[in-house]
């Protein structure tokens, strides 16, 4: 007699990064992405996959609703400034070069995960991906507007700062009215997109959180949960992902 199969593991796409690196006696670009990610999405019972932004697509959008098809939740990663010209801003002398390629790729995915009502999770550089996919603009360099460093203390080194929550927010409710997270942005949102609502802010009043308003499960956020303390972010993500399915 037939038996019945297993439901498959929950997949979620990871963004990554294209950029030059080293490793054995290679020195070439590649696509990467710290293990952290992969690491915080398989301990909430997922299956990764990462998505590098490749070049050359005939059409970016059609490839962009493929690559979803076969996923469950997107998440877009942390990583190089956002184009300013994205959202028709002159780019500030201390933002870095653009990753054109990347911005497209991930602003594609966004589409087609939200046209899908994915459960999508932006992640410091994600978040302003996703505010900017909206119609959304950024701030783009931080410091200037709160008067300290205390979005990126240390080069290279995650800070930790606490992130309150709106009552009522899912995410307050995950994470609890208030948080300590990892911070590691030089840049953060500016005008939040129509589609979007804050619901999480740092002390000196940058929008840590927004929700994707009428998404079954979208927010981006402007920390680093998949450094310290995310557990219960990502696995609220990844039964989101399983209910989605």
């Amino acid at each position: 007699m037939p038996t019945t199969s297993p439901a498959r593991a929950v997949r979620v796409g990871l963004t990554s990064y294209r950029e030059p690196a080293v490793w054995g006696v290679w020195n070439e670009p590649a696509d990467l992405l710290p293990a952290s990610y992969a690491d915080a999405v398989a301990a909430a019972g997922a299956v990764p996959m990462l998505l590098p932004a490749v070049s050359g697509f005939a059409d970016l959008d059609r490839a962009a609703v493929t690559a979803v098809e076969g996923l469950d939740g997107l998440v877009l990663s942390g990583g190089p400034d956002v184009d300013p010209a994205r959202y028709e801003a002159a780019p500030d002398p201390r933002t870095g070069a653009p990753r054109t390629e990347r911005d497209a790729w991930e602003i594609a995915l966004t589409a087609a995960a939200l046209r899908r009502d994915m459960p999508l999770l932006g992640v410091c550089r994600g978040m302003q991906v996703l505010a900017v996919a909206l119609g959304g603009t950024l701030v783009q360099h931080l410091p200037d507007e709160v008067g300290s460093e205390v979005h990126c203390p240390t080069v290279g080194v995650h800070g930790r700062h606490p992130v309150s929550f709106a009552p009522g927010s899912r995410l307050g409710a995950v994470l609890g009215t208030q948080t300590e997270v990892a911070t590691y942005h030089h840049q953060g949102v500016d005008t939040l997109p129509a589609a979007t609502k804050a619901i999480g802010w740092a002390p000196d009043g940058t929008v840590e959180a927004f929700e994707v308003c009428g998404a079954a499960w979208a927010f981006g956020v402007q920390w680093h949960p998949e450094v310290h303390d995310g557990q219960a972010l990502f696995a609220d993500f990844v039964a989101a992902c399983a209910g989605q399915r």
